[in-house]
């Protein structure tokens, strides 16, 4: 997903790359997770996560760059724990009295990010979602550099582990983004689950990544890479640096579309766990 201002987005994907080869085998030791464990109707952990609130105006950047329509809201409506060791992000139709850029406000969701708590250095981060469904929902799992926004997007470098048009069930893309391949990225791919709908149950979205390449996977099954000299060609490369984790679910704008029909809300991207590792030895 493309951004300017911690914003969730993106274009149709450009490519479509084979898989990988499988990398060498590496044994990765946990670092830092959320289990999201606690009971039902509770905020997030203030310790590892904060949350980002509004509809991007406050940032100079309203619809956060893609003409969402959601505002993004602090609310346990839109960002809680569930009692079942998940984490809930709900998008719902908006209160009355909530102004956005556009007029009043249609729908209100959840973001949150580790900026100033966690730094995810070279490694590997996943977490298992289950992801709503509907057209016009972009839920979505990524990481922004860490020098952002005193680097500002696109030259602080953007891993986008997973995101997904609510109106394509069976598929999840990845991408890069990074100075000189940004927005419509060359470096941008659609996983097709052929035999899974991602709304129906949890898998796991993974990014590893090191000075000379990332890796994307879905179920631990590797779908695209891309490597620091294919950057170079384009850009500086943005591997060799640490990232802040995101969670959002956006509600409309470029890549989707607005909803066509509200009765898809509420909906609700699940998140069951987030885990972060660095490389051990082989």
């Amino acid at each position: 997903m493309s951004t300017a201002l911690l914003a969730c987005g993106g274009s149709t994907p450009a490519v479509t790359t084979p898989p990988p080869a499988t990398p060498p085998t590496v044994t990765w030791t946990q670092v830092w997770s959320d289990e999201f464990d606690g009971p039902a109707g509770s905020a997030v952990d203030a310790t590892k996560w904060n949350y980002d609130v509004g509809d991007g105006c406050q940032s100079g950047n309203c619809g956060w760059g893609n003409n969402e329509k959601e505002y993004y809201s602090t609310s346990t409506d839109n960002v809680a724990i569930n009692g079942q060791g998940q984490l809930a992000i709900t998008a719902r139709i908006a209160p009355a009295g909530t102004t956005c850029y556009y007029g009043a406000c249609r729908y209100r969701s959840g973001k949150i990010h580790t900026r100033g708590k966690l730094l995810a250095q070279p490694g590997r981060v996943e977490a298992r979602i289950k992801l709503p469904a509907g057209q016009g929902l972009w839920p979505a799992f990524w990481m922004l550099g860490a020098d952002f926004p005193a680097i500002p997007w696109p030259g602080c470098g953007e891993l986008d582990i997973m995101e997904n048009k609510g109106s394509e069930p069976t598929i999840s893309s990845s991408a890069v983004h990074g100075p000189g391949y940004s927005g419509n990225t060359p470096f941008q791919h659609r996983q097709v689950q052929t035999n899974a709908n991602l709304t129906d149950d949890f898998h796991i979205y993974t990014v590893e990544w090191d000075v000379g390449s990332v890796r994307f996977y879905v179920d631990n099954v590797a779908h695209f890479a891309v490597s620091s000299d294919e950057m170079s060609h384009y850009g500086r490369p943005i591997l060799n640096q640490p990232y802040f984790l995101i969670l959002n679910l956006a509600v409309g704008g470029h890549f989707d579309g607005d909803p066509n029909s509200d009765a898809i809300f509420p909906a609700t991207m699940l998140v069951d766990y987030v885990r972060v590792y660095k490389a051990g030895s082989n």
